[in-house]
């Protein structure tokens, strides 16, 4: 009888549940959208409930789909949008808040309260920098902010997770809080050369330490689903084998095994990550330093550049503005303007993340004039995502002090050969797309098989990449520097705006 592997994709907006047999080859997927909170001007939230049943929904509904038994998975993978904080009662299993979502900006001014002296200290010990993107200032609000919050967790009764903690918390029925390496350290709790947690960076945000999981390798057995996970009376119960960050999930997935390697993953944001092996490289030009992925005893590390909004600013044109009715219309709309008009938009909704770090930027469109139409607009946010792309490879070249070959994509926008020839035009690389760009499912999908000896190693797996195209830039170096220009000057104009308008 024929073995599969799950995975679990937690991503921003929604739940996916994916099988996998041994070629890489995906035989079903189930999605389910699940709902995006607001409640004031750049903050963000999740249901951390709606999130488990929206998980749970489409795990049921994809081996309902498969027509596969139970009995044939070997093993469960969990990939998960990181940074995104579940703070909840250990006695009830319940939350105290809403999960407080990665892009979420409500800690910004507390974050510009650190003086030189501590942006040093977690610069140094965690890789990071002091954003409300990262974990640990949401934490910090919600055990301030939370009623009774601070004395629970004195008490010892509050537990905090990202997504994937909370996933194996409720899929175990609560008997098993870990994470894993590559969920840990971007929480700024993490110290990347014990690579463990901190007291003095805990002290620091004032967490107690009894919040925190166990730290685990990304591929490694952390225990079995509770029976009656699928329906009362089943007793079947999955093995879950991996866990790791959703961006790391896709380099391990697009195989970038190989220091220098490096991908882009076009999601709801934007993430690059180049592998680095077992070199730390402390980024001067605004990027992060973080874990590549832990397998046994080994950690590789990588360098990553963390773009805000990018699948985002399509949803924002359909969404929004109204002036596409789905995001697969973008790549025609594009195509039909073709004339000097040099329009740009900024997507910086949420603020900008790498290489500039600003939390106060807002979202511009520049350039318009009488002639400007629907469809400049739309070109101009695809390339917008390109731009943004570009912005971290040219920090990671200057890092690096040399030129990157050839960057691997995947996530949706990957399909978008439009935006992906633009890539490759400004960024001047050899642009790949795999046949399969389910690359951060595959990648957890790897890591889980790995750990149940599903696949034997790692050049079990590297058959399975097989690539889809492959461009390179079709402009002069002059005609992208002139555009880049363009994008720097109109990036620039965004700087700040919330703070010059108060």
């Amino acid at each position: 009888m024929e073995k599969y592997i799950i995975t679990l994709d937690e991503g921003t907006t929604s739940a996916r549940s994916l099988v996998t047999n041994k070629k890489g080859d995906i035989i079903a997927v189930d999605q389910m959208e699940f709902t995006q909170h607001f409640p004031q001007e750049g903050w963000v939230e999740h249901d951390a409930i709606e999130i488990w049943n929206t998980q749970r929904t489409t795990l049921i509904q994809v081996l309902n789909k498969s027509g596969i038994s139970p009995s044939q998975i070997e093993g469960i993978g969990i990939t998960n949008q990181r940074e995104t904080v579940v703070v909840w009662n250990k006695e009830s299993g319940l939350p105290i808040y809403n999960a407080i979502v990665w892009q979420d900006q409500r800690t910004a001014d507390y974050c510009e309260k650190f003086g030189r002296k501590e942006l040093d200290l977690i610069r140094d010990k965690t890789g990071l920098i002091i954003n409300p993107y990262f974990s640990g200032t949401k934490v910090k609000w919600i055990l301030d902010n939370v009623k009774g919050a601070r004395e629970l967790a004195k008490e010892g009764k509050l537990m905090f997770g990202t997504i994937n903690t909370w996933l194996i918390y409720r899929l175990t029925g609560g008997k098993v809080f870990v994470t894993d390496h590559t969920n840990a350290q971007r929480t700024l709790f993490y110290n990347i050369h014990t690579n463990d947690w901190d007291d003095e960076l805990l002290n620091l945000f004032n967490v107690p330490k009894n919040m925190l999981p166990e730290i685990k390798s990304c591929s490694e057995i952390y225990g079995e689903t509770f029976k009656g996970l699928l329906s009362k009376n089943d007793e079947t119960q999955f093995k879950i084998c991996s866990s790791i960050g959703d961006q790391q999930s896709a380099l391990f997935g697009q195989l970038c095994l190989n220091p220098g390697e490096t991908k882009i993953t076009y999601g709801t944001g934007c993430f690059i990550l180049m592998n680095t092996g077992e070199n730390k490289i402390m980024s001067t030009h605004g990027l992060l330093t973080t874990i590549g992925v832990a397998i046994g005893d080994k950690i590789t590390y990588a360098l990553e550049g963390s773009v805000m909004v990018a699948g985002a600013a399509v949803q924002w044109l359909r969404d929004n503005l109204r002036i596409v009715y789905n995001a697969i219309e973008t790549e025609w709309y594009a195509g039909q303007v073709n004339d000097d008009r040099r329009i740009y938009v900024v997507p910086s909704f949420t603020g900008l993340g790498s290489p500039y770090w600003d939390s106060y930027s807002r979202g511009a469109i520049f350039g318009l004039d009488r002639g400007t139409k629907r469809e400049h607009i739309v070109r101009a946010t695809l390339e917008a995502i390109a731009y943004q792309a570009n912005d971290v490879i040219s920090a990671m070249q200057k890092d690096i002090k040399r030129p990157l070959g050839e960057i691997k994509v995947d996530g949706g926008a990957s399909n978008n050969k439009f935006m992906m020839q633009f890539q490759a035009d400004i960024s001047r690389s050899k642009v790949i797309k795999p046949i399969n760009v389910e690359t951060t499912a595959m990648g957890a999908a790897y890591l889980a098989g790995l750990a149940v000896g599903y696949w034997e190693n790692i050049d079990d797996i590297k058959s399975n990449y097989k690539i889809d195209f492959e461009l390179t830039s079709k402009i002069s170096e002059e005609e992208s520097k002139k555009l880049i220009k363009g994008w720097n000057s109109a990036v620039q104009r965004t700087f700040g705006w919330i703070k010059e308008i108060e």
